[in-house]
């Protein structure tokens, strides 16, 4: 029957009509090869999706009339949850949420009062986002320890990518 549609109607207008008929592609597909593992191998997503990249976020202060000091941010697992936090709202703010982060990129300093990065913490604050009850899915995830961030009261700052299905366009009113 096709090859007798392909002759009567030809390909160029019989390619959106197979197209609607095609299954729906998975729209992200998280890649995770060790159900073990805490972090995804990697992501991928397919075209038409909306991608949005969010810049390096830092904590909040503990007590928004204190920020000057390490202690008015907390240690790392603090500064973590406080800058997920952030993310968590700004994604809302662009209709994305948590769950449509597909990749994040982690830069922590070392805790002066421990002499090193805390990855213990900032993986505890992790865990509160990904891999929980409320999002069992996790993301494909980079850290990288840094010299110091952009004051030395920050221990962590992250950058996020998250991707979604786009919202169905509004039908035009006749």
């Amino acid at each position: 029957m096709l090859p007798k549609m392909l002759k009567t109607v030809g390909c160029a207008a019989l390619l959106p009509i197979l197209m609607a008929a095609a299954p729906a592609q998975a729209q992200v597909t998280r890649i995770k090869t060790n159900p073990s593992a805490f972090i995804l191998d990697g992501v991928r997503v397919a075209p038409g999706n909306e991608i949005y990249f969010l810049s390096g976020q830092l904590a909040s202060p503990i007590d928004p009339a204190k920020a000057t000091t390490m202690e008015d941010f907390g240690d790392t697992k603090t500064q973590t949850v406080s800058v997920l936090n952030k993310i968590k709202k700004q994604l809302e703010s662009q209709g994305y949420s948590i769950k449509d982060v597909v990749k994040m990129t982690l830069f922590i300093a070392a805790d002066p009062k421990l002499g090193k990065i805390d990855f213990a913490g900032a993986n505890a604050g992790f865990k509160e986002f990904f891999g929980s009850a409320e999002n069992p899915d996790t993301v494909a995830r980079s850290a990288f320890q840094v010299a110091n961030l952009v004051a030395p009261q920050f221990l962590i700052e992250i950058e996020a990518i998250a991707a979604k299905k786009p919202a169905p366009a509004a039908k035009a009113k006749k």
